[in-house]
């Protein structure tokens, strides 16, 4: 009879890979620690993009809640697995602090969100004139980056608007950071703006010449205006001063060119109050805040209209999908079940069922001054240049 005390267990190579791409970020960290064998597996870049496509396919997102102002301890939410906003054991709080010197700044706001990484403006006050700076930052594994500012960007004065996006282009296997500036003051829609990109991989900013942006943003701020990541091109929500309506503009990050998505006509019937691109299961959506009557009046008699696009840059697929009263919440992502999950832009997150109900809400901070909210994916993904700042 064979002798078994010394036998021990054994799984082949291959399989444990297999096993250990189906675990969540937080494991295979701790993994790291296990063996030499381990550590360098969990650390290689195939292992981590094979990691993030399997996580594509089970759609792990989660939602980040991080105060505006300090102090910055945040929470990352798995909404998919909470049963209810309130459910702690679906959160985690994440210290920032622990990462990048988030907290010597005295704001923070964030531009967008790609393949776990998270870009943010951060702000300070030096003298009289205020100053930014710009970081990515993957809240899963804590790499973060210190970007270059653009020569040109950073010069722009008051009268000075600019666009942001953030996004990957996978021919390149390179990260972008656009931005898209224009006079609102001497605005002259024959001139050429100035749209440039910054490329992650070759760490310098590239301008795109010749570039004639007809396009002015509709909220009225000072802060840039964030883009949305879709179907590898960045979009925001404008109007067009050549058609003299509302547009989405898009940037489509592998051919550098800008391109148009008509709305539907029924959309916009009246001046939006506010308004956001989102995705609402797979597909491409607007919503838009408005009085219902088209004019202000003291009761606040305000909804939100949803708007689907069926068929991706297909015009007439638009749908208006939903219509719901306006509780102070905007849609952020939709659930499997259908479920809607909305922010109020300060500590609150609400959630709506497919009728347009509401279901719940949560605060999850005392916090006047707001959240910065985005959407993400866990991954163990680094930059292409593998520099941590």
């Amino acid at each position: 009879m064979m002798d078994t005390k010394n036998t021990q267990p054994y799984l082949p190579h291959e399989l444990i890979i297999l096993i250990l791409l189906r675990l969540p970020v937080k494991s295979l960290l701790r993994f790291k620690s296990v063996c030499k064998l381990w550590f360098s597996l969990i650390s290689d870049t195939h292992f981590a993009n094979s990691h993030f496509q399997l996580s594509l396919e089970t759609h792990t997102r989660r939602i980040l809640l991080m105060p505006t102002s300090p102090p910055r301890e945040s929470r990352s939410i798995d909404f998919e697995a909470a049963s209810s906003l309130d459910d702690d054991s679906a959160s985690a709080s994440l210290n920032p602090n622990n990462f990048m010197p988030f907290e010597s700044y005295y704001r923070i706001e964030i531009i967008g969100s790609c393949r776990g990484f998270i870009l943010f403006h951060c702000y300070s006050e030096r003298g009289q004139d205020w100053i930014y700076d710009i970081y990515i930052w993957n809240p899963s594994t804590g790499f973060h980056k210190k970007l270059p500012l653009s020569p040109f960007t950073s010069n722009l004065g008051k009268d000075d608007k600019f666009f942001y996006g953030f996004g990957y282009d996978q021919s390149s296997d390179d990260y972008l950071l656009v931005t898209m500036s224009y006079n609102e003051v001497n605005y002259d829609p024959l001139m050429p703006q100035h749209l440039e990109f910054f490329s992650l991989r070759a760490n310098k900013w590239k301008e795109i010449d010749g570039t004639q942006f007809i396009y002015s943003y509709i909220k009225d701020n000072e802060q840039p205006a964030p883009g949305f990541l879709f179907n590898g091109a960045i979009h925001w929500f404008v109007y067009c001063q050549d058609l003299q309506k509302y547009v989405i503009v898009a940037f489509n990050l592998m051919e550098k060119k800008l391109f148009n998505i008509h709305l539907p006509d029924g959309f916009g019937r009246h001046e939006p109050e506010d308004f956001g691109l989102w995705v609402f299961g797979k597909f491409l959506s607007i919503w838009v805040q408005y009085f219902d009557d088209g004019e202000y009046d003291e009761n606040y008699n305000r909804i939100v209209e949803i708007w689907v696009m069926k068929e991706y840059k297909v015009d007439s697929s638009w749908t208006n999908t939903l219509v719901i009263p306006f509780d102070h919440y905007s849609p952020i992502c939709s659930t499997k079940t259908g479920d809607i999950i909305s922010a109020n832009g300060l500590t609150e997150l609400a959630k709506y069922n497919d009728q347009g109900r509401l279901l719940e809400h949560h605060s999850y901070f005392d916090d006047r001054d707001g959240c910065q909210v985005a959407l993400y994916l866990e991954s163990l993904l680094s930059l292409p240049d593998n520099e941590q700042a």
